[in-house]
């Protein structure tokens, strides 16, 4: 590697100062983030010989980026790994260059404010010490799983040693992100300080003479032979018990690297070159990308202001669940509903979720106050959107809007969650139509992490790209879609849940037919997912979108029987406290998941088609998203595009049960 000299670094600065410190700061040039590109990773190794010629009496590493600390490896350079070669360099490129910064002979200490992921947090383990900025926004993980790739720098390594191998796989098998208050109770950091002191207690600690931390007690045994098979056995069976068909190699390659290579993947170079040129972790790459560009549509345009205030018609499940999800981000949110009784079960269930997602009970308890019921609607001529979640009837949606249009503020968007009816025909009659925008959430608000945003004829009031920004605001995946029936997700869903239940019209039992696509790789089957939804959701949605065709008998029958699902504890399943109870589902049949597919990929290419969702690569991130289809297929038209022939006709000899 070629090492540049001081006067040709373009992404670090090195600062030593009179008490023999040197301060080494990040700041990646051309780029908003900073990543451990391959240019990057050279000038390190320059600022270490540099350093190594004339020792300082610590280093302190830290970020010139608003953005965070290290948001990890350059994934562009992950993407353009052709061969089994380059993949070997590429881990012993940052597996030899972090060993050396740990093996220097002065102190160094990580400065991590806002995200320390992937290579950014390898790096840090590398360091003798970490503070993390006890800030909202500071967020350290190992997330490469998720890619279908695993920490190769020294990770699997060093994390283990650190706070002990049960932790330490609980991370590197979920990608779970520890905030700075979780860092410092498993001992990923020294200490979590405020901002305001952290420069003070950076120098003060990288001078402290202290000995590096290390996992002590039973954690610490853990690592250690024989032990560590135990614990590699165990996690072993917990993956094969999440994902028996081995869709993602990448987690059990972890343990294996962890339990019998002490981390270090260049002693198995045949596992690093399965895992890194996978189909997986090219397909799990796109599922990334895709990500990103939906969280590109959420980025405000310069000069847009945020949303402050939001006033939320409707206290039932999705207005609710909506107007504590905008609480939890920050908003003050009003809640509107006929009388105080509709809304209390909302605020009930907005304290769980913030008793759940925010453990700091101050925290929770400002949450809970930024969420005000509003029986007589005073929230509506102060908010910057107005969000109605009231039953899917047009004449009372359309009355509420001429209500609410004079009371708002001018500026303020109008949005409805209506998920089956059309915008163009809620528009008519208001005096200004182009207000009305379709903000889509999905069920459970907490949990999907996709939003359509739905516009009806031209945008002359720009409100779809206002609508994207608050749903990013909100943490959220806007998907611009255009107005028609089902907009993505739902349109996509109709025909693979009917197609589903017409195979239960046929004699195959719920439990074979979910089966079939959970070891396909979806979250949950779509016979459960029907239940979940309510059958009766499902028998509307099946008739707006499949030309008001006969329904599927079993369908119709139960709901006959008032069986809805969930909801009424009995549809296709029986639910107690939540959860379905199965029979023992049989051996599916052959090609049984490709005729369940077919019709949801057939689907998602007529709504590209008709313009419904801008291109194939939006659609994919759609679906992925709001439906969960399996991700390690890189969405459903890449899955059609990229598979064999035999996999994706249902009616091939001896087709195979997954991609």
């Amino acid at each position: 590697m070629n090492t540049p000299t001081p006067s040709a670094w373009r992404h670090w600065q090195l600062e030593r100062q009179p008490d023999g410190l040197a301060w080494l700061t990040l700041d990646r040039a051309g780029s908003s983030v900073n990543a451990l590109s391959a240019d990057v990773m050279a000038e390190l190794a320059g600022v270490l010989d540099a350093l190594q010629a004339d020792p300082p009496a610590g280093l302190v590493i830290r970020s010139g980026k608003a953005a965070g600390f290290i948001a990890g490896a350059d994934v562009d350079e992950f993407a353009q790994l052709a061969t089994p070669q380059q993949a070997q360099a590429l881990v012993e490129r940052g597996w030899h260059l972090l060993n050396r910064l740990a093996a220097v002979s002065y102190p160094t200490l990580a400065l991590i404010r806002g995200h320390c992921l992937g290579g950014g947090l390898e790096l840090a383990l590398a360091c003798r010490y970490r503070l993390a900025i006890d800030e909202p926004g500071t967020s350290l993980a190992l997330p490469e799983v998720m890619l279908g790739i695993f920490p190769g720098w020294g990770g699997m390594r060093r994390l283990p040693a650190l706070i002990g191998a049960p932790a330490a796989l609980d991370m590197m098998l979920t990608g779970r992100p520890a905030n700075a208050r979780r860092a410092a109770a498993l001992g990923l950091v020294d200490a979590r300080v405020p901002s305001r002191l952290a420069d003070a207690a950076a120098r003060q600690h990288v001078g402290s003479g202290k000995p590096p931390r290390r996992a002590r007690g039973v954690a610490g045994w853990l690592n250690r032979w024989p032990l560590k098979l135990l614990v590699a056995r165990r996690a072993h069976r917990q993956i094969a018990a999440k994902d028996p068909q081995g869709h993602y190699p990448a987690a059990p390659a972890i343990v294996t690297l962890w339990a019998r290579h002490d981390g270090n993947a260049l002693r198995a170079p045949e596992v690093v070159q399965r895992i890194l040129t996978s189909d997986t972790a090219r397909n799990l790459l796109r599922v990334f990308r895709l990500q990103e560009r939906l969280k590109a549509n959420g980025k405000p345009a310069t000069g847009m202001a945020p949303v402050g205030r939001v006033h939320v018609v409707g206290a039932g499940t999705m207005g609710g669940d909506i107007a504590a999800w905008c609480a939890l981000k920050g908003m003050t949110v009003t809640l509107q509903d006929q009388d105080a009784a509709r809304i209390a079960p909302a605020i009930g269930r907005a304290a769980d979720l913030y008793a759940r997602k925010l453990k700091d009970r101050r925290v929770a308890r400002a949450a809970a106050d930024r969420l005000i019921p509003d029986p007589d609607g005073a929230g509506v001529a102060l908010a910057d959107v107005v969000i109605e979640a009231i039953t899917e009837q047009v004449e009372a949606k359309q009355a509420l809007y001429r209500a609410l249009q004079p009371r708002m503020k001018t500026g303020a968007l109008l949005a409805t969650n209506t998920s089956s009816l059309s915008l163009a025909t809620l528009r008519n009659g208001l005096a200004q139509p182009g207000q009305l925008i379709g903000i889509h959430f999905f069920n459970p608000v907490a949990r999907m992490p996709l939003v359509e945003v739905v516009q009806a004829g031209p945008d002359e009031l720009g409100a779809q790209a206002r609508a994207c920004a608050f749903v990013g605001q909100l943490g959220k995946l806007p998907l611009p879609v255009r107005d028609a029936p089902g907009f993505l997700v739902n349109a996509v869903l109709a025909p693979y849940l009917l197609e589903a239940m017409r195979c239960v019209d046929e004699g195959l039992a719920p439990e074979t037919i979910d089966r079939a696509m959970t070891d396909f790789g979806m979250p949950m089957g779509p016979l459960e997912l029907a239940d979940t939804v309510g059958l009766d959701i499902a028998m509307a949605a099946g008739r707006q979108l499949a030309a008001q065709a006969e329904p599927p008998r079993c369908l119709a029958d139960r709901i006959a029987r008032d069986e809805l699902g969930r909801k009424t504890g009995r549809g296709f399943y029986t639910w107690q406290d939540g959860k379905a109870r199965k029979n023992t589902a049989g051996t599916p049949p052959p090609g049984l998941a490709q005729r369940l597919v077919q019709p949801l990929v057939d689907r998602t290419r007529q709504q590209v088609d008709d313009g419904v969702v801008a291109d194939a690569d939006l659609a994919d991130a759609g679906v992925v998203f709001g439906t969960g289809f399996a991700p390690f297929t890189g969405g459903p038209l890449h899955y059609y595009a990229t598979a064999s022939p035999s996999a994706v006709h249902p009616g091939a000899a001896a087709a195979p049960d997954n991609p």
